[in-house]
Formats: structure tokens, C-alpha cells, sequence
């Protein structure tokens, strides 16, 4: 008997089921169309992507491999849009070539494209604080102590691996500048910092005993 009525049940159920179905196929059919474009969407853009990826990187090392000093104009344009694509590995490596081969003249220019790097391309967290560290190590011959302190301050207020290199740029600026104070401020954070580069907190404790001892 039990049998019988699960039997029934079951039956009921699948008619239900196939009475929702005829009643709602177009709403249906629609649904399951989404899906399937939605997802032939997502993996037409990833191939897209892969794609532009590949030939980025082609253009990267036809660009860099054939420089010369009668290229250099064009080297230095083809690696501005190399910048200007916003991709996370060449758009760093085609400023890292213009700035090792001392191609931009201009400091402002420079600066502008290190802020499209940090600014627009959507970097992983601590990638993005070695480049503004590398932004602050490159203004520290010509900036102001606010303008340094301006670049610097988003790895200073924050857990950055890279804070202890940024605490040690800042107290070499000071002691350069002979503001012994804040130098010394700067060598004493280094110390006291958890997550401190070793070598770094090492090189401001000698730094500390040598210059600041008294």
C-alpha cells in the first residue's frame, strides 16, 4: 500500500512539474538563454583578454628588443600606450624601461605616468605600494618635505610590507636636509615596527648608535 501511494506521489509530482514547464516554456526557454549567453559571454571575454594580453606582451618585446637611438622617439611613444592600456605586468615594465634608460626628460611627465599606473590599473594591493614607493624614491632629489610625505603617506598609514622602506626613504630625506629630528623619529619607527624589513631595521639601528648617539 505504501508503495502504491509513493508511486502516486511520484507520478503527481512529475505531472506538475511537466503542467509548470508547458505553462511557463517561454519563460523558461528565456531563462536558459541567459545562462547560455551569459556564459558564452564571460568566456568570450576572457579569451578576448588573454588574447590582448599576448599581443601587449608581443608588442612589449618587439618595442624594447629593437630600441636603439634611432628609435627612441618612437620606443618612448610605443611605451606610453603600453602604460596607457593599464595592464597590470606591461604597463609597470614599460615605465621600469623608460626610467632605466633615462628616456622621459621631464619630472612632471614622469610623474603622470606613474600616477596612471597607480591611479587607473588595477594593481594588487602591494604591487601598487612598490610603485608609489618607487614614485616617492624617484621624487626624493627635487620634492618638498609635503610632497614626499603627500606620495608616501598611503603606505606610511597603512600594514604595507613596503612601510618600512618608505619610514627609512623618509629619515634618509630628513638626515640629507640635516633635520636630525625627524630623521631620528623616522630611524626610531623602523625599530619599534612589527613587520619591519630586517636588513632596513638592522641598517637604522646602526644608524641610530652612529649618528644619533649621545
Amino acid at each position: 500500500m505504501d508503495e502504491e501511494i509513493a508511486i502516486i506521489d511520484s507520478n503527481t509530482s512529475n505531472e506538475k512539474i511537466k503542467k509548470f514547464f508547458i505553462n511557463n516554456r517561454k519563460k523558461v526557454i528565456i531563462f536558459l538563454s541567459f545562462i547560455i549567453i551569459g556564459f558564452t559571454g564571460y568566456f568570450s571575454l576572457n579569451e578576448i583578454k588573454e588574447s590582448n594580453k599576448i599581443k601587449l606582451g608581443s608588442k612589449f618585446n618587439l618595442v624594447t628588443i629593437s630600441y636603439n637611438e634611432t628609435t627612441k622617439q618612437k620606443t618612448i611613444d610605443e611605451l606610453i600606450d603600453i602604460i596607457n592600456q593599464n595592464d597590470v605586468t606591461y604597463s609597470p615594465l614599460a615605465l621600469y624601461f623608460l626610467l632605466d634608460n633615462n628616456l622621459i626628460k621631464s619630472n612632471t611627465k614622469t610623474n603622470k605616468l606613474y600616477d596612471e599606473i597607480i591611479n587607473v590599473t588595477n594593481l594588487e594591493k602591494e604591487i601598487k605600494n612598490l610603485i608609489i614607493y618607487k614614485k616617492a624614491l624617484f621624487n626624493s632629489s627635487f620634492s618638498t618635505e609635503n610632497e614626499l610625505l603627500k606620495i608616501l603617506n598611503p603606505i606610511i598609514n597603512s600594514e604595507s610590507i613596503w612601510k618600512s622602506h618608505a619610514l627609512y626613504l623618509l629619515a634618509e630625506y630628513f638626515f640629507s636636509k640635516n633635520e636630525d629630528q625627524k630623521a631620528k623619529e623616522f630611524f626610531n619607527q623602523i625599530i619599534i615596527l612589527p613587520n619591519a624589513n630586517n636588513d632596513i631595521k638592522t641598517e637604522s639601528q646602526k644608524r641610530l648608535n652612529r649618528d644619533f648617539s649621545e
